[in-house]
């Protein structure tokens, strides 16, 4: 290999669902990647890389004359905020740039904000692709062509149109604190982040693109796309299972460079392990599908390693060359492995399908301040629904799966735990849900805690319905605030006891409340009727001094906070004080 200055720049692209990002890669790449390739066999690793002299073809630079020294791209084939975060490398993120794409048409949805806050966390720069310009109206049907050339054939009214859509966009960028404008319009690239109107189903724009990210990473990440040749270090994006070689890593080699038979540190089910390089494959350039064996890779790199011992490799694993020895490899791939998350005593339990999955959804839980008791790779089991079910807290009796399965027996237990079980693959859907859950199993247990608390509530005897004196009292009352229960005590207008209501019947239903307004038969023991108590006579339903300060909180209807004021001074007779502690 010719030395180079610098190694390939490490690209992702992130984006909300539908908003063009698989066809951005596909725009790049030139090739469609929906259709099936051949054999059934998986010809191409996880990353493209686009050679500097395919950049300068398509943006109709002469080679040589672009003054860039790097020799390419190399874009994570993967597209998501998710897949971005599950590609760690030096403690960070795996990829040098970002492409966030947004549908200029639809603007900022929920995963585009998510995408933000995941390349703020990391500090990532990013370029804006402002996809599907040719959906804007009035658009005048061409192909194939930089955004310069498409907008030398538009009318005037598309022109206009453009720039207030990007307009819009530039001012929604700027609400999350990202100052943003049209690429060829800036003049200081440290200053504004650059968007690139585009059509990737028309292939618009991608050149630009290119150039924009090429010239930004040689300019502005020098020191971090130096190229070093020292012993490599990867990271394994996938596993892929071919009958032919068993099980492979599809790795991105972002530092030095591996050879065959090299020993590397990575991460297994039981803890960071040894193994040799067996075989490395590599994609072929241009678009043909067809991997090369290699016997040195030089990064930055996608590379299908075959190694010689069979190990239960954890996806998202490092790889690191140890050919001097394995101990402080270890080390740093055990502080890899793990997550960075702030854990509470009382929280939502997360389940997700690799660290970086883990890390994205607590940050967006973290952002909507729901806080996490606990947080693990692998899929939902018996065990996790019976250890939430016996949680104290109601509220933390909820599990949140993210691309991860459900057992069988666990599925059979939350048919009889009142455990909340949410799964999905998209990080917002799985957010909302969880909210929702929340503010529901919230509500339920404010109501049931409401309905088993005394309530302030006035109310008398109806003297026309007067069916047993005593042991126990059977009347008619009519209730005029508030709302009775079964087991609450009365007490007069002076204070005194005036029994407790055992039972509410309405006409020939039982029932265990009554709203006001309403009237009902009860039974009431203790007391005797005009002896202890009277027909007509206001009554109320005793509280508790403890609940005052919760019931003036809850804002209860007019007559019902009424009623609490005159329970007050009834108390107050007695304790000037009543009511008033905190």
């Amino acid at each position: 290999m010719d030395t180079k200055e610098y190694r390939q720049p490490i690209v992702c692209v992130l984006g909300h669902v539908d908003h063009g990002k698989t066809s951005i890669l596909d725009s790049i790449r030139g090739t469609t990647v929906a259709k099936k390739e051949a054999g059934g066999i998986t010809q191409r690793i996880g990353a493209t890389d686009i050679a500097l002299s395919d950049i300068e073809k398509r943006a109709n630079i002469p080679t040589g004359k672009s003054k860039l020294t790097i020799p390419g791209l190399l874009f994570i084939d993967t597209p998501g905020h998710v897949a971005f975060s599950n590609m760690r490398a030096r403690g960070g993120a795996l990829a040098d740039m970002a492409i966030l794409v947004v549908d200029i048409n639809e603007g900022f949805k929920p995963q585009t904000i998510e995408s933000i806050n995941i390349l703020k966390k990391f500090k990532t720069p990013f370029v804006v692709a402002a996809n599907k310009v040719d959906l804007i109206p009035l658009f005048t049907q061409i192909r194939d062509c930089n955004f310069q050339q498409m907008l030398k054939r538009q009318r005037d009214e598309f022109v206009t149109e453009l720039d207030t859509r990007l307009y819009n966009l530039v001012n929604k960028f700027y609400e999350y604190g990202l100052p943003t404008e049209r690429y060829d319009r800036i003049t200081d690239f440290s200053k504004n982040i650059a968007i690139v109107p585009m059509s990737a189903k028309l292939n618009i724009g991608i050149p630009d693109m290119l150039m924009v990210i090429a010239g930004l990473a040689q300019r502005y990440l020098e020191k971090e796309i130096e190229f070093k040749d020292i012993e490599g270090r990867g990271t394994i994006i996938e596993l892929m299972k071919e009958e032919s070689l068993g099980l492979t890593l599809d790795t991105v080699l972002y530092q030095g460079s591996l050879r065959k038979g090299d020993t590397i540190a990575l991460n297994t089910r039981s803890g960071p392990a040894t193994t040799k390089i067996k075989a490395m494959l590599v994609n072929s350039r241009g678009r043909a599908k067809k991997l090369l064996e290699r016997d040195t890779v030089y990064s930055a790199s996608g590379v299908r390693i075959l190694i010689t011992d069979k190990l239960e490799v954890v996806s998202g694993s490092p790889i690191i060359v140890v050919n001097n020895g394995p101990q402080d490899a270890f080390e740093e791939i055990l502080k890899e492995s793990q997550a960075n998350i702030p854990l509470s005593e009382h929280g939502v339990t997360i389940k997700a399908d690799a660290l970086g999955s883990l890390e994205a959804v607590s940050y967006e839980l973290e952002q909507k301040e729901i806080s996490i008791r606990s947080a693990q790779i692998g899929d939902i089991s018996r065990r996790d629904i019976t250890d939430v079910a016996t949680l104290n807290e109601p509220l933390d009796r909820i599990i949140i799966g993210f691309n991860v399965g459900i057992t069988q027996e666990a599925q059979e237990t939350t048919l009889t735990s009142d455990v909340g079980v949410k799964v999905g693959d998209v990080i917002y859907s799985l957010v909302e849900d969880t909210e929702k859950w929340l503010k529901d199993r919230k509500h339920e247990l404010d109501e049931g805690r409401k309905k088993r608390m005394a309530i302030p509530s006035k109310l008398s005897i109806m003297p026309e319905y007067i069916f047993r004196a005593a042991k126990p009292v059977i009347v008619g009352i009519k209730v005029f605030s508030g709302r009775i229960k079964v087991g609450d005590t009365l007490i007069k207008s002076d204070g005194r006891y005036a029994g407790t209501i055992k039972s509410i019947r309405d006409g020939e239903v039982s029932k265990q409340f009554a709203e006001a307004p309403a009237e009902v038969a009860v039974s009431i023991e203790g007391v005797t009727l005009h002896r202890q108590i009277f027909p007509e006579e206001p009554l109320y339903v005793d509280i508790p001094e403890s609940v005052v300060k919760e019931l003036r909180e809850e804002k209860m209807d007019e007559n019902t906070m009424l009623t609490l004021e005159e329970i007050i001074k009834i108390k107050r007779k007695e304790n000037m004080f009543w009511g008033t502690k905190t």
